[in-house]
């Protein structure tokens, strides 16, 4: 494979921010070249200039909101079919690595370059595609809370206790849902605590990965709850037991949410506000490598 055919986008300061010179060494050995970020938005112009040079391979080096803005680079070119795409976790969370089987940075380079490739649905929300989660609620506002500090302090737990922080004062979302499953239409109205809407993640029993193969989004709507009880299994990715009262739980390719108030979403991290927001599914659009514990077909 020529040296071109294969680039790597690496987030210098995702995570502990001491990764770049070591995972680009490893990179550029496995025949990546390789392109640091210095700024929002420069990963989404790199994962557009990828298409356009017709790159076969890219390998994203940081955390879920580089990873979030590689894929908008590539939808936005209409490259997400062309690309095979490949992730190395050096975030905070890297709820995607995880969810694929990749545990570690030296892993992460050898999947890059000989794992085996799945094609993976992607979410789109109002257009803008999403591999992990969209959430609504106070999640959502824990992650905008939770500084830059504590996060390089606490890691993950830094949003379960910001979430916590931020459940005092919580009001709850009062939301309109309509649901395309394979049953017919389903609607839900009312005041959520938060609206949970996992593609490679599973918010419901044991949580864990969800199923990225099959066309649908996982989703859970939590009405009733302690709000520390919410913050401590959303957060800590246990996620809500099946059988949890105030939980309605559903499978759908296609979500329609509508409120009479700005409600902040957070899409695999990037947050942004919405009175109403359209969700569907585009199934097997990604080629993605993905590590030995990845589950095709999880129960």
């Amino acid at each position: 494979m020529y040296q071109g055919s294969r680039r790597a986008v690496v987030n210098p300061v995702s995570g502990s921010g001491d990764h770049a010179d070591y995972v680009e060494r490893l990179l550029v050995g496995r025949g990546f070249e390789v392109e640091r970020t210095q700024g929002e938005g420069d990963a989404v112009a790199f994962g557009r200039d990828a298409v356009a040079d017709g790159v076969s391979e890219v390998c994203v080096c940081g955390g879920d909101g580089t990873i979030n803005e590689v894929v908008r680079g590539l939808a936005d070119a209409g490259g997400l079919g062309d690309v095979t795409l490949s992730v190395v976790p050096v975030g905070t969370a890297n709820l995607l690595a995880g969810n694929v089987g990749i545990p570690d940075i030296r892993r992460g380079v050898e999947i890059a370059d000989t794992g085996d490739v799945r094609s993976l649905d992607v979410g789109f929300a109002d257009g803008q595609p999403f591999l992990v989660s969209t959430i609504a609620g106070f999640p959502a506002d824990a992650s905008l809370s939770a500084s830059s500090d504590l996060k390089a302090r606490l890691g993950p737990l830094a949003f379960v206790v910001t979430g916590a922080q931020e459940a005092i004062e919580w009001n709850g979302i009062d939301i309109e849902l309509e649901a395309v499953t394979d049953a017919g239409t389903e609607e839900w109205t009312g005041e959520a605590l938060c609206l949970l809407v996992g593609n490679a993640r599973r918010f419901v029993a044991e949580g864990g990965q969800g199923d990225m193969e099959d066309g649908a989004f996982d989703v859970a709507v939590v009405e009733q709850m302690p709000a520390a009880n919410v913050v401590a299994e959303a957060l800590g990715q246990r996620l809500l037991g099946q059988d949890t009262p105030g939980v309605t739980h559903l499978q759908a390719s296609e979500l329609h949410v509508t409120a009479d108030h700005p409600i902040r979403f957070s899409r695999d991290g990037e947050l942004a506000e919405h009175d109403g927001l359209n969700l569907s599914v585009r199934e097997g659009a990604l080629d993605l490598r993905v590590g030995d514990s990845y589950e095709p077909d999880p129960v």
